[in-house]
């Protein structure tokens, strides 16, 4: 059962026929499709993009490299031939210096060659043509340049001879084979690469395409999903609710799907008939209601004809009770023993007691009633009347009242005056030994000022500080300390017309101290 008492709604029973699936279900099933789907086309664009850029470095970074440096070589051995032969033409030096370069060219490209082998395909067969060239231009070298360069200095011109021509070209047709057997494998490896990278674009492609299809698809899908299984019900069940917001409350609420829209309409619905029967039997209560307001306004007006009763008619035979007592003590006093004395006496005393009564009801009913209008008030004018009215009693009394600069606050100066002089009042008549010593304070605390009024008196023991603020609870017989017990009920009520609080400072020091708040007058004070 819930806190306000009201048992809960049935649980709903499944709905004849019932075979659709939840929308989450449906939206679980498509998006794991599409999930799918989305996994293989980027799995299969992350493979070739791998592939793609493997073929891409190999043909960038180690086939083109290789190629170049095959060119290197055959330029430089292209150097080397036209340069020995300048030279056994010319014997001039220069001429073998251009073969020596040319020779250093050739071992630095054939170097940088090896450098790559190892990352070119079947680097063994790489390896194997390399050590091929390398042997057919050793040996055109070693047949025919160097030995030229070494007759040139004793022969001269005539180191060229015919023997060495054909020696040079037989040799130099082999280092060609060479060379072009090379270049042609080159050629293959770079025409592979090229195709790897073209059939690795083209799968990056299809696989876009199937990416966007299966992202057109699923959005086709979730538009059909969301239409069948939410925004058509949706509308039915809109309709509905709209025809009960017009006003046709016994108009029934349902749809059969999906399973969630069922569960919602049936719980929507169950709420409806149960509003429909709570709203019955509060208009039945506002009824009853009605009538006690009624019956309550005649009882209030009652009460304030027996105020009107009470501040006049009742208090008017008290004054008579107490003053014709009062004239028989004067005129018939000294035919009277001390005991009619003080029977008289006790009359006195209870007439006027019960006056002071009636007047402190009174301005514990008048509260927030009649005259207690609330605008910006200067609390030091409501502390100087209160101060004005107890003159006499602090006057008596010796005792001493200080204060801080008062502020501006909202309320009535009349019962904010009846404040200060029931709490300062207290303060005197609660006084010890000592001569009273009062003390009102002022501290801002946010939007209200907390008021404060300390004094030097007997105190009050922390375990009755609700108990004082109860009409009628006194703490000390009347011989010792005379009142009503109705003053801290009295300041209660009015602090609380104020919208503050009141309470004693169980905490402070000797004696009592009093707190309490009142709204601040905008930013004066």
């Amino acid at each position: 059962m819930s806190v306000t008492g009201m048992e809960p709604l049935p649980p709903l029973a499944p709905p004849p026929g019932r075979s659709a699936l939840p929308v989450g279900r449906w939206f679980l099933l498509a998006g794991t499709a599409v999930a799918l789907v989305v996994a293989v086309a980027v799995t299969a664009i992350l493979m070739a993009l791998g592939q793609t850029l493997t073929a891409r470095d190999t043909v960038v970074d180690v086939i083109d490299p290789a190629a170049l440096q095959t060119l290197r070589i055959t330029t430089a051995l292209q150097a080397q031939g036209s340069a020995v032969r300048a030279y056994g033409l010319t014997n001039e030096r220069q001429y073998l210096d251009e073969y020596r370069r040319g020779v250093a060219d050739e071992q630095a490209a054939t170097a940088a060659i090896l450098a790559l082998t190892p990352r070119l395909p079947e680097p063994d067969q790489e390896r194997r043509e390399l050590e091929r060239l390398s042997a057919a231009t050793a040996a055109w070298r070693h047949d025919y340049t160097e030995k030229v360069v070494a007759a040139v200095p004793t022969a001269g011109t005539g180191a060229l001879t015919r023997e060495l021509a054909t020696v040079n070209v037989t040799r130099f047709a082999e280092v060609r084979a060479a060379l072009a057997a090379r270049q042609a494998r080159l050629d293959a490896l770079h025409d592979l690469g090229s195709r790897r990278l073209r059939a690795g674009w083209d799968t990056i492609y299809t696989s876009v395409w199937v990416l966007i299809g299966a992202l057109v698809l699923a959005v086709a899908g979730c538009t059909v999903i969301v239409r069948r299984a939410v925004t058509i019900p949706v509308a039915r069940l809109t309709r509905q609710v709209r025809a009960v917001a017009a006003g046709d409350f016994d108009h029934e609420l349902g749809v059969e799907r999906p399973a969630e829209l069922w569960e919602l309409s049936g719980h929507v619905d169950g709420m409806r008939r149960r509003i429909m029967a709570e709203w019955r039997a509060a208009s039945e209560a506002r009824r009853r209601l009605a009538e006690q307001a009624e019956e309550l306004r005649r009882s209030n007006a009652e009460l304030e004809q027996f105020a009107y009763v009470a501040s006049h008619d009742l208090q008017e035979p008290l004054r008579k009770v107490a003053s014709f007592t009062r004239l028989l003590d004067q005129r018939y006093g000294d035919r009277l023993d001390d005991r009619a004395r003080q029977y008289m006496a006790f009359a006195v005393d209870g007439a006027t007691r019960m006056q002071e009564l009636i007047e402190d009801l009174l301005d514990l009913s008048r509260v927030g009633r009649t005259g207690g209008e609330r605008v910006p008030t200067d609390s030091g004018v409501a502390l100087r009347g209160a101060l004005r009215n107890l003159d006499t009693l602090l006057t008596e009394a010796g005792a001493e009242v200080t204060h801080d600069p008062m502020p501006m606050v909202v309320g009535n100066a009349s019962l904010l005056t009846q404040v200060f002089q029931n709490l300062v009042g207290n303060a005197v008549k609660f006084r010890s030994q000592e001569p009273p010593r009062v003390h009102v304070g002022v501290r801002r605390d946010g939007e209200m000022w907390e008021f404060s009024c300390s004094d030097n008196g007997i105190g009050i023991d922390p375990k009755h500080a609700e108990r004082i603020f109860l009409i009628f609870q006194r703490l000390h017989p009347r011989d010792v300390h005379p009142g009503t017990g109705i003053g801290l009920s009295l300041c209660r009520k009015i602090v609380e017309y104020h919208g503050g609080r009141i309470w004693l400072d169980t905490a402070a020091g000797p004696g009592a101290t009093f707190r309490w708040t009142l709204p601040a007058a905008g930013d004066a004070g």
